[in-house]
């Protein structure tokens, strides 16, 4: 996951958030099976190893795991093999059904029962509900999980892991998670959480990434190298975290004022992007789509307002 899509707090009462640096004090006589061994699951492996924690590994695609049993990790042959070496099963494939093609096997789930599985794949709310559901169904304990920073943060004091279900499941299980680093923090009980914001944030990641792309686009269109807009692009980014908490706030609040920009000159602005890229030929779409948000906004009598006025009008159906 990119590292700009980070949490790690909570306003929420029923949030427990904590930090930890790989150790092998309280992990060493543990064991864990990790399920897929795609960049990111390697690394959750390694870093296990890493912590001292016993690490068996199985991966769909043979290989993957040389590297990491040359560390010490046992390969399984199979995946019932696999989950049965562990109380602990994390996995972290490349989405539910993957995960559902690996372990909704009769073989498998009689391995798995009474264990916990830990799924760190990324997907959309509903299946993590879905899966609980399947899991409980087989006596299968399960926690549902998102690794909101890249590969190379595992193990270290930058990663960010979010999880979701049964608190005292999560307390049971979250020393063994803490060997793999960073800040760890449970969203509460209800399953689908940590997948919600795992999405709400890389909505905002891929969206930001939409939009840089076409900015260094229309600007190359103008003469202007990436290299040189980078450092005032890098200011725009510095301004957004007090601008997203001032935001939330009047979310919560129902409110939208404008701060000195209301949705009319928002509309304004947008409007000449749009007139620029459609100059040189590029496409500008997605800001047509976000002017057409903000004029709505205006037409329906918001124009004194802020743009997030325009949460209004995506949330309705």
């Amino acid at each position: 996951m990119p590292a700009s899509t980070s949490t790690s707090t909570s306003t929420s009462t029923s949030t427990s958030t904590s930090t930890s640096t790989s150790t092998s004090t309280s992990t060493e006589q543990s064991a864990v099976t990790v399920i897929g061994l795609g960049p990111m699951g390697r690394a959750l492996a390694g870093a296990f190893l890493d912590a001292g924690v016993r690490t068996t590994v199985w991966n769909r695609t043979p290989g993957r795991d040389e590297e990491l049993v040359a560390r010490g990790a046992v390969s399984a042959g199979t995946v019932s093999e696999a989950v049965a070496a562990s109380d602990l099963t994390v996995v972290c494939v490349v989405n539910y059904d993957a995960v559902d093609a690996v372990l909704r096997h009769e073989e498998v789930i009689a391995a798995l029962k009474g264990r916990t599985v830990v799924n760190l794949t990324a997907d959309t709310p509903d299946r993590a509900r879905d899966a609980a559901a399947w899991a409980a169904e087989h006596g299968v304990r399960y926690l549902d999980g998102a690794i909101m920073t890249p590969t190379p943060t595992i193990g270290t004091p930058a990663g960010v892991f979010i999880h979701s279900g049964p608190q005292d499941l999560y307390g049971e299980h979250r020393p063994v998670l803490e060997a793999l680093g960073g800040t760890h923090t449970h969203l509460g009980e209800e399953i689908g959480r940590a997948a919600a914001y795992d999405i709400a944030l890389l909505d905002i990641f891929w969206t930001a990434m939409a939009g840089y792309a076409h900015a260094v686009t229309v600007a190359r269109a103008e003469g202007i190298t990436a290299g040189d807009l980078a450092p005032f692009a890098k200011g725009i980014g510095d301004i957004l975290p007090p601008i997203f908490e001032g935001l939330a706030a009047e979310v919560d609040a129902g409110t939208a004022s404008a701060e000195g920009t209301p949705l009319t000159s928002v509309a304004s602005s947008m409007a000449h992007i749009v007139h620029t890229s459609e100059a040189h030929g590029i496409d500008a779409g997605v800001m047509r789509a976000a002017e057409g948000l903000a004029r709505r906004a205006i037409g329906q009598g918001h124009g004194a307002d802020g743009f997030i006025r325009v949460t209004d009008l995506l949330g309705r159906r």
